[in-house]
């Protein structure tokens, strides 16, 4: 591994890939050394002819690189990568704990849905049960259900959670 690219401070930044190209550029950038975390989600696909289990990326076109500021420019020249995200002029990192909260919610049992839909805040709440007990977020009202809805910032989608009603407090 090159140990070039763990100095100084590393934080979590979500980068935007090519269309189709996220196991690619996943992969390329685990060659260079460099720590990343590509959410994948098990799904049946049909053909005409058969059936298939695949992993597919469950954020469309996003990975996430855990590195020092200076190794932006390496991450930049990997095959598959487009840009960073920004947010308000600058490269937009990420809180740990928000990578944290993505894995602990991609070993789940829960049913996962993703939407770029922009939802409006609404009442804070935090679970206090079941596998994914302390994670925090906002209640919308969603196709007539109240669902659990983690916004993860700089990253422009929410990711929509079924959750029963019961394993909520407020905050």
């Amino acid at each position: 591994m090159d140990t070039r690219l763990k100095t100084g401070t590393s934080r979590w930044y979500p980068v935007y890939t090519q269309p189709r190209a996220e196991k690619k550029a996943h992969q390329a950038l685990l060659n260079k050394g460099i720590e990343t975390y590509l959410p994948l989600r098990r799904q049946l696909k049909q053909w005409s002819d058969r059936k298939k289990w695949i992993d597919e990326p469950f954020i469309k076109s996003y990975l996430f690189v855990h590195i020092a500021e200076h190794d932006q420019a390496e991450v930049l020249m990997t095959k598959g990568i487009a840009r960073f995200i920004y947010f308000g002029g600058k490269i937009a990192p990420m809180p740990d704990r928000q990578i944290d909260d993505l894995k602990l919610l991609m070993t789940s049992s829960l049913e996962l849905e993703i939407t770029e839909e922009n939802l409006l805040p609404g009442e804070k709440i935090i679970l206090k049960a079941g596998p994914l007990k302390g994670m925090t977020g906002e209640i919308i009202s969603y196709r007539s259900q109240k669902q659990l809805v983690l916004r993860l910032e700089n990253l422009g989608c929410s990711v929509i959670i079924h959750v029963s009603a019961s394993l909520i407090d407020r905050f």
